[in-house]
């Protein structure tokens, strides 16, 4: 066979993706298993939201549109975005993508050249340094610890920043630790930026997902003055839960967006047309699903991190927002249970889905070693029996 492209060799697949697999295989052999592996909302899209796609099917909207979305869309979103933020946008500073991920790969593609660095705090989401090693840039992971609150200092990015410094990766609330950055901290780090000529990416798309009153700031909010170096990722998956609707986009600089338009035009077109009426939708109709979605995630996260800390050998900080948390389980590795030795947390992972049908995500994936992301996008019963099976699989280690 002829020879694959070299790029592809520079990734693998997502961990995420691919434990979430074995999990549903494992349930369709008729295995009992509850997974919380997978960064999705357990809620139905809103009724409101999916009649929009109805009512936008039945109204013929299913041809091509424009490769970067809708001008509706588009005016919807910078609507929203000037609302949450406080900063407004042109129609030609935004660009709507298949999904976040395809807005960041979007992002790769045009902004990072081979050799080319990009510093991302870790834990990171799994697809922030593969999609920077496919292009033949190189990843910074600056790391960090729960005594941070797994937050990057000032300082650390200052010592990260190089000539090569083409871009800066920030997630807040991050995936997969749930810890959101506070304003003063957010000033701080955008002090540091203003001395470096780089692209400034934020992905801010569990932005509405903050719990006891957290003051959620984006950055482009505390430090306006960077807006023409400020990539906004945002998106309807998380808030709306709508993930399989596939809508995202990227909110910045005009050449970047026409660049990212450029791109689209040549590979993916536009998003689906149904699934920006249904967007429109979410982002012009009231509010108040995205309130009841938040008020039982923050009931979900007491109780995990409660449970969590209740077990001998794992330790869980209370993530100010998304819906992860991301328990140190050092305290149980080097442990056996019987000839089955769990060394990693990777061993662990697997421990658990083959000795009690859980499915975790092991934290090496993410950049943290010792560490598991449990996603609490699940019902409390489903927690409960997940919390108590996790007890019984430590039990068993000695």
């Amino acid at each position: 066979m002829p020879r694959f492209a070299e790029r592809i060799s520079r990734i693998q697949p997502s961990a995420t993706v691919a434990i979430s697999g074995k999990a549903r295989q494992l349930a369709s052999e008729g295995k009992d298993i509850v997974s919380f592996s997978m960064g999705e909302p357990d809620f139905d899209t809103p009724e409101h939201i999916r009649a929009g796609g109805a009512a936008a099917i039945e109204a013929g909207h299913t041809r091509y549109t424009a490769a970067t979305g809708t001008p509706e869309l588009k005016k919807a979103v910078l609507a929203a975005s000037a609302r949450r933020r406080g900063v407004e946008h042109q129609l030609d500073e935004v660009a709507v993508s298949v999904g976040a991920k395809h807005a960041l790969f979007n992002l790769a593609l045009c902004l990072y050249d081979a050799g080319d660095e990009v510093i991302i705090p870790a834990p990171h989401w799994v697809s922030y340094p593969a999609q920077v090693e496919f292009v033949g840039a190189v990843p910074v992971v600056i790391e960090t610890t729960a005594d941070e609150g797994f937050k990057v200092s000032p300082d650390a990015l200052k010592g990260a920043l190089t000539p090569k410094t083409k871009a800066v990766v920030l997630c807040s609330p991050s995936n997969p630790t749930g810890s959101a950055y506070t304003e003063d901290e957010l000033k701080a780090l955008a002090e540091v930026l203003r001395g470096h000529e780089c692209w400034i990416l934020v992905d801010e798309i569990y932005g509405e997902l903050v719990y006891e009153g957290f003051d959620q700031k984006s950055l482009l909010t505390v430090a306006p003055d960077l807006k023409e170096r400020l990539l906004i990722i945002d998106g309807v998956s998380k808030t709306y839960a709508m993930t399989g609707w596939r809508i995202g986009w990227t909110i910045g600089n005009a050449d970047v967006i026409a660049a990212v338009n450029k791109l689209q035009g040549q590979s993916t077109t536009n998003p689906c047309a149904v699934a920006q009426a249904a967007a429109r939708v979410a982002l012009e109709s009231p509010q108040d699903a995205i309130d009841e979605m938040r008020t039982a995630f923050e009931k979900r996260r007491d109780r995990i991190v409660e449970g969590l800390n209740a077990i001998e050998g794992i330790e869980c900080r209370k993530p100010e927002g998304a819906f992860y948390a991301f328990p140190s389980v050092e305290g149980l590795l080097g442990k056996s249970d019987g000839d089955r030795k769990v060394s990693t947390d990777l061993d662990f992972c697997d421990y658990l889905l083959d000795s009690v049908g859980m499915a975790v995500v092991p934290g090496t994936a993410f950049g943290a070693p010792g560490h598991v992301r449990i996603s609490y996008a699940a019902s409390m019963e489903q927690i409960e029996e997940g919390l108590k099976r996790l007890a019984d699989a430590a039990g068993r280690l000695s």
